[in-house]
C-alpha cells in the first residue's frame, strides 16, 4: 500500500521501495503513531468532519491495533513503507470504508513530526531520570568516603589533594548540567505540529491548539512551513546526548585508570568487569572502555545529522526519514551506558591507602607554603618563585622538601607542619573548595539539587503519562 496510488499509476521500482521503506526503523514510533491519531480523530469529530459514529469506529480500530502491537500479534506487510502506513492500512482493516477518513485534513509530513516530537519528549525525559539515578549513586558514595582523600590532577601530573567526595560530585555536577539540557529541550520540543498538513495547513475547520491539548503539548504551531521541517528539536537532542557520552567517556576514562596496578586506586566488582579470552589473570574494564567508546558513535550522529539538516529548502524533503536513526541510536546506546556505570559506581571498592599515599608527597603541599608566605606578607609571586626553587632543590640535590623548609629563614617548623600527611586537603575552606567543610555544604547542596531534579522530570512525565494513560 502506498499513500499516492491515485497519481502514480505503475509499481514501485524494487530499489525504490528498498531506498524508502523506513518501517524497520520508524516502528519504534508505533505507539506514538496512536496516540497522534487519537488524538487527529477526535479533532476531526470536534470539527464537525467525522460523526460520532465513525470517530467511535475509528478509535475503537486504533484501540485494537495497539492491544496488536503490545501483544505482538500485529503483521507488518511486505507492502507497508513505514509504521505510518502500517497502521492505517490495519485500521482501514478493521474498520472497513470509514479507515479510509482517519487521514484526512492530515499530511505524512505532520503526522512523522508529531510522533517524532512525542517519542523524543518521552525517550529524554527518561534519559533524564537514568542520569538523576546515576548522580544518586555518586553522592551515596561521596557520603561514604568520609576524610578519604587522593591527588587531585591538572595535565594528569598530581596537583594538590582532593576529598575523594569533591571528585565524585565534580562528575555529578557536570551530570546536572546534562539534566538541564534535556529537560530544556523537552520544553523547547513541546510544541505540536499536527494540523500543518503537507506545508500549508487544510481547508477544513481543523484546530490544531484543540489537537495540541488532547497531545499533552504546550501549544501548537505558529507556521505550518516550519511546523513540517524543523528538526531542531532533534538535533538538540542528539547533541545533549553526545555531550552526556562525553562526560560518561571522561568518566570511563578515569576508571580505566584508577584500577589499573599502578594506580590502584579502585577494584571493579567481578559483575562489572570481564576477564581475558587467552590471559588467565586479566579483570577488564570493559565498561568503562564502552563508555568512552560509545562517545565516539554518539558524536557521529551529531556531524551526521547536522550535515543531513544543513542544505535543505522548506518545507519538508524525504532526507529528513534520516532523523530516527541517530535519535533512536543515541537514545538506546546512553541508556545503556548510564545503567552499566551507576553499577560500576556502585560496587567499586575504593583503596583509601593508595590514594592517599599518592596524594601525601610533600611536593602536593607547595602551594600552602607559598600561601602560608602569604599570610606573612610576603607577595605571592615571590612566594611562588621561592616554594617552586626549593622543590627544584630537593630534586636535583635528592635532599626532602622537609629539610629545606625546615632550614629556611622564612619558612621553618610551622611551615613544615603543613607538609604533614593529611594536613593539606583540611586547608581548602574557601567555598566549593575540595576540604571537609566546603564538601559538606556541596553534598548538602547536591543532595538537594536532585530533589528538584526529580521533580522537574516528574512534572514533565506526568503530562506524559496522561497523553499515554
Amino acid at each position: 500500500m502506498t499513500l499516492w496510488q491515485g497519481r502514480l499509476g505503475d509499481g514501485m521500482a524494487g530499489v525504490v521501495a528498498e531506498l524508502t521503506t523506513s518501517v524497520q526503523v520508524d516502528r519504534e514510533l508505533a505507539a506514538d503513531d496512536l496516540t497522534g491519531s487519537r488524538a487527529h480523530v477526535l479533532g476531526l469529530a470536534k470539527a464537525g468532519i467525522l460523526t460520532a459514529a465513525e470517530a467511535r469506529e475509528l478509535l475503537t480500530a486504533l484501540e485494537r491495533v495497539g492491544s496488536e502491537l503490545a501483544e505482538g500479534t500485529f503483521v507488518f506487510e511486505a507492502g507497508d513503507e513505514d509504521v505510518h502506513t502500517a497502521v492505517e492500512r490495519r485500521v482501514t482493516q478493521l474498520a472497513g470504508e470509514v479507515g479510509a477518513k482517519l487521514h484526512t485534513g492530515r499530511s505524512r509530513n505532520d503526522q512523522v513530526a508529531t510522533d517524532l516530537r512525542l517519542w523524543t519528549r518521552r525517550a529524554l525525559l527518561e534519559v533524564a531520570g537514568r542520569v538523576v539515578e546515576l548522580q544518586a549513586v555518586l553522592l551515596h558514595r561521596a557520603e561514604e568516603a568520609g576524610d578519604a582523600y587522593l591527588p587531585g590532577y591538572t595535565h594528569l601530573q598530581r596537583a594538590q589533594p582532593v576529598l575523594l567526595a569533591h571528585h565524585l560530585l565534580a562528575h555529578g555536577w557536570a551530570l546536572a548540567r546534562d539534566v538541564d539540557r534535556l529537560v530544556a529541550t523537552v520544553e523547547r520540543l513541546d510544541v505540536s505540529p499536527l494540523g500543518a498538513g503537507a506545508l500549508a495547513g487544510s481547508s477544513l475547520p481543523l484546530e490544531p491548539a484543540y489537537v495540541a491539548g488532547e497531545l499533552g503539548f504546550a501549544g501548537a504551531f505558529e507556521n505550518s512551513l516550519d511546523a513540517v521541517s524543523d528538526r531542531d528539536f532533534v538535533a538538540e537532542a542528539v547533541f545533549d546526548l553526545a555531550l552526556l557520552g562525553v562526560h560518561l567517556s571522561r568518566m570511563g576514562e578515569e576508571l580505566v585508570l584508577w584500577s589499573t596496578d599502578e594506580f590502584g586506586f579502585c577494584t571493579l566488582d567481578d559483575a562489572f568487569a570481564t576477564g581475558s579470552s587467552m590471559l588467565p589473570q586479566k579483570k577488564n574494564p570493559d565498561v568503562a572502555e564502552l563508555a568512552r567508546g560509545k562517545a565516539g558513535r554518539l558524536i557521529g550522529h551529531v556531524a551526521g545529522l547536522l550535515a543531513t539538516l544543513k542544505g535543505l529548502p522548506l518545507a519538508y524533503n524525504r532526507d529528513l526519514q534520516e532523523d530516527k536513526e541517530p535519535l533512536f541510536d543515541s537514545v538506546r546506546q546512553v541508556n545503556l551506558v548510564l545503567a552499566a556505570m551507576s553499577g560500576v559506581y556502585a560496587t567499586l571498592a575504593w583503596h583509601h591507602d593508595r590514594m592517599q599515599a599518592a596524594a601525601d608527597g610533600p611536593a602536593a603541599s607547595a602551594v600552602d607554603l607559598a600561601e602560608h608566605l602569604v599570610e606573612t606578607g610576603m607577595p605571592f609571586r615571590r612566594a611562588h618563585e621561592l616554594v617552586g626553587s626549593l622543590v627544584r632543590e630537593s630534586v636535583e640535590r635528592r635532599v626532602t622538601l622537609v629539610e629545606l623548609v625546615q632550614a629556611h629563614p622564612d619558612l621553618g617548623e610551622r611551615a613544615v607542619a603543613l607538609l604533614a600527611p593529611g594536613v593539606a586537603v583540611t586547608r581548602r575552606t574557601s567555598p566549593g573548595g575540595a576540604g571537609p567543610g566546603p564538601v559538606s555544604l556541596q553534598m548538602e547542596r547536591f543532595s538537594r539539587r536532585l530533589g528538584v531534579d526529580r521533580s522537574r522530570i516528574a512534572a514533565h512525565l506526568g503530562g506524559e503519562a496522561a497523553v499515554t494513560g
